[in-house]
């Protein structure tokens, strides 16, 4: 069976021309061979700025955006279409051949509620990979925005690094990059960590080291382990040539193994 990746974009590096070009080249030079490549972005500095302008603030309940009807409308408007299709522009100019997709698509991504205070936030449930085995059987590249469905037709707002989990999971990924905009997991002295064990990244969320936007990341990371993804790295996406560095096996980041 062809090798398989998942590489999991950040909104941060999405946000100039400039960022999502040179990514755009370096991924697209990845899946013109053998590679099945899968991307899955977020867009959450993006998401802020849209409804800032419109003066719908942002609330946050553990890190996660309480998705009212008028903001999942900005979702679909912003992750769904403007971020996704700037994306999928820029890869198919660097050659590849890029489809846009939410877990809306064929169900790509089912959700259920994850509670009632954060509204439309949903969490996976399940990911059926058929639609991104028939595309990279035959070349396209899926780009994924972090939206999900259900069977009664609800829409949910998803987090990128849950997404990129489930997305990855299902497709049997071997690797999943998430390409971030910082350099990798830190330790109690603020070091990175060149490699971390499940049992390493419990102790960092235990200890409070761990906290915010990087315990998530490590929770999800967890989980991919769990459901048979050989191998997580967390890497600085602005880093030149990173792509290519952590598919030649370049140490980069944090290597999360189980």
């Amino acid at each position: 069976m062809p090798a398989r990746v998942l590489i999991k974009l950040g909104g941060t590096l999405l946000d100039t021309a400039e960022s999502r070009r040179t990514l755009s080249r370096e991924i697209a030079a990845a899946s013109m061979g053998d590679l099945r490549t899968v991307v899955v972005h977020g867009g959450g500095k993006q998401m802020t700025r849209f409804l800032a302008e419109r003066g719908i603030e942002s609330r946050f309940v553990n890190g996660l955006r309480v998705t009212t009807p008028e903001v999942l409308d900005a979702v679909l408007k912003v992750l769904a279409g403007s971020v996704n299709q700037e994306l999928v522009s820029a890869l198919a100019a660097a050659g590849a051949q890029p489809v846009g997709l939410t877990g809306v698509d064929a169900l790509l991504t089912e959700a259920e509620p994850l509670s009632a205070e954060l509204g439309a936030v949903g969490r996976p449930v399940r990911s059926n990979a058929r639609l991104l085995e028939l595309l990279t059987a035959n070349g396209y590249l899926p780009v994924v925005a972090c939206v999900a469905g259900d069977r009664d037709g609800r829409i949910y707002n998803v987090n990128a690094d849950q997404m990129a989990v489930a997305c990855a999971s299902a497709f049997g990924a071997g690797r999943l990059f998430f390409l971030t905009d910082v350099d990798g997991v830190r330790g109690a002295q603020g070091q990175i960590l060149s490699d971390l064990s499940i049992s390493g990244m419990e102790s960092l969320v235990r200890d409070g080291i761990a906290t915010g936007g990087m315990r998530a990341k490590l929770e999800a990371a967890r989980k991919a382990l769990e459901d048979g993804v050989g191998e997580v790295v967390i890497a600085p996406g602005a880093l030149p040539g990173i792509v290519g560095k952590l598919l030649t096996g370049e140490l980069t980041g944090t290597r999360l193994h189980r």
